[in-house]
């Protein structure tokens, strides 16, 4: 098995053997408990895309880091319309125009982006470049060409998604930032949902179920990275 190591502050690429089909190394992080690298694992997937071992923010493969509205790159303590980095609300809080990221005019200018930039995107702010968020086909060809297990992972539950080559990342059951913990998982794509622009593509997950997925952009989510092979 070959993993790719990126470190965020010198952007250099160590590649480090490991016999066993799971990645278990935990992520690096900086004295204030931040992701400094992270490990990229090659699941033998058709495109070659490789999948980080942790959520953004998070320190070990179970644990669950931080939470993101779509096309912001901090976590906060309230999620919603009035605190949404790219809207305008009316007086009680309720959305009325979207400043970036719309197809519809019925909602203010309209910009036709429908992908995360660089500078939107949590996975490549907080990992630095190269990084960034998986598109919801990118998320849709990890559905169909691996393994999908509701498991636990040092007591953690989520789900353990094995590629045809038999190397694994684990995605835990992170729920939103205070609630559904280790029941629910939410992970954003890059991609919005065109025909509604207020909602964004998402993956999600129970113990029973796993699916491509809209949800309102303002919601708190995980983000679990990706980056393109460097064969």
């Amino acid at each position: 098995k070959t993993i790719i190591k990126m470190k965020k502050t010198t952007r250099f690429l160590v590649f480090v053997a490991l016999s066993a089909g799971l990645l278990m190394a935990g992520c690096e992080s900086d004295d204030n408990g931040g992701n400094t690298s992270v490990e990229w694992v090659d699941l033998g997937l058709p495109s070659g895309l490789l999948w980080a071992n942790c959520n953004v923010g998070a320190t070990a493969p179970e644990k669950y880091g931080d939470y993101f509205a779509w096309g912001e790159t901090t976590p906060k303590n309230v999620y919603n319309w009035s605190t949404y980095r790219y809207c305008t609300v009316d007086g009680e809080g309720v959305l009325t125009t979207l400043t970036k990221y719309n197809t519809l005019a019925y909602y203010g200018t309209v910009d036709n982006l429908t992908t995360l930039e660089p500078s939107d995107d949590a996975a490549t702010v907080n990992l630095g470049a190269g990084a960034r968020t998986p598109t919801i086909e990118e998320w849709q060809e990890l559905i169909n060409n691996t393994i999908s297990e509701w498991t636990t992972l040092n007591g953690v539950y989520g789900r353990m998604l094995t590629g045809p080559n038999g190397n694994s990342i684990f995605l835990p059951a992170a729920g939103f930032h205070l609630r559904g913990a280790g029941i629910y998982g939410y992970y954003w794509s890059s991609s919005l949902y065109t025909d509604a622009p207020y909602f964004a593509r998402s993956f999600n997950f129970n113990s029973a179920n796993q699916g491509v997925v809209v949800y309102y952009r303002l919601y708190d989510h995980s983000v679990r990275a990706v980056r393109a092979s460097q064969d």
